[in-house]
């Protein structure tokens, strides 16, 4: 083999990796998505390799991350589980605190203060409540104080590529996580006599916290697998 068909094949090779390489995080992304609640088919959320290639790749096989953008409406389920129940004292709460979501994907070299305010303003622009922005390299640290300066306006989540190559909560040893709605968390409180400070605390930074996208304040349900009990639960508060 010549030299440069050998240079060819690998280039080929190389390109091949980055196209899984991308599948992966991709399914884990919309993976993510759905698992927070929001609706998704599952003909998008397990589309093939051969079919993403095709769908978004130029003619020379290379991934186009533009196009791998995606917006996803809340299930109902989802807008109850956020919702505040009506009492005597707030007969007609606010509406859930939940929206539509876009997530993009981010092919420059570098992320700084213009590229993530020309995100914020996409999602003000169209109404998205939740953005995730999926990068190939670390946003910097100016960059990310726009984050709480638009909460008021729209939620913004980041992921660099890498940290969706695997879908955490597949591994075997990660229990399973469910978000309790605001009805559920009142009664847990009340049947256990509790102050939420009292329980047991995951951090808003812990891997399984963002795959869901927990907020502050927000009481998560862990099932574990008992060889004993079967199954037995413990709750956490989102800090």
């Amino acid at each position: 083999m010549s030299s440069d068909e050998d240079r060819q094949k690998k280039a080929r090779e190389a390109g091949e990796k980055e196209v899984t390489r991308l599948w992966r995080v991709w399914r884990t992304a919309h993976e993510m998505v759905q698992d927070r609640g929001y609706q998704l088919s599952e003909e998008e959320v397990g589309i093939p390799l051969d079919g993403f290639r095709n769908m978004f790749s130029d003619g020379e096989g290379n991934i186009i991350r533009h196009k791998l953008g995606f917006s996803a409406k809340p299930s109902d389920e989802m807008m109850s589980r956020y919702a505040t129940p009506a009492t005597p004292e707030n007969p007609n709460p606010a509406s859930p605190d939940v929206g539509s979501i876009w997530v993009d994907f981010l092919p420059d070299p570098s992320v700084g203060i213009k590229q993530m305010r020309a995100f914020a303003q996409h999602l003000a622009q169209n109404n998205f409540h939740t953005g995730i922005l999926i990068t190939a390299v670390n946003i910097t640290p100016a960059a990310l104080k726009i984050i709480p300066a638009v909460a008021s306006e729209t939620r913004i989540e980041t992921f660099v590529e890498q940290d969706l190559l695997v879908n955490i909560t597949h591994h075997e040893l990660v229990p399973k996580h469910v978000l309790l709605s605001k009805e559920e968390r009142t009664k847990l409180l009340q049947r256990y006599r509790l102050k939420d400070t009292q329980l047991p605390r995951i951090q808003v930074g812990d891997p399984v916290a963002r795959y869901l996208g927990l907020r502050r304040g927000q009481v998560v349900k862990i099932i574990r697998k008992s060889e004993t009990a079967g199954r037995y639960a413990s709750y956490r508060l989102c800090v």
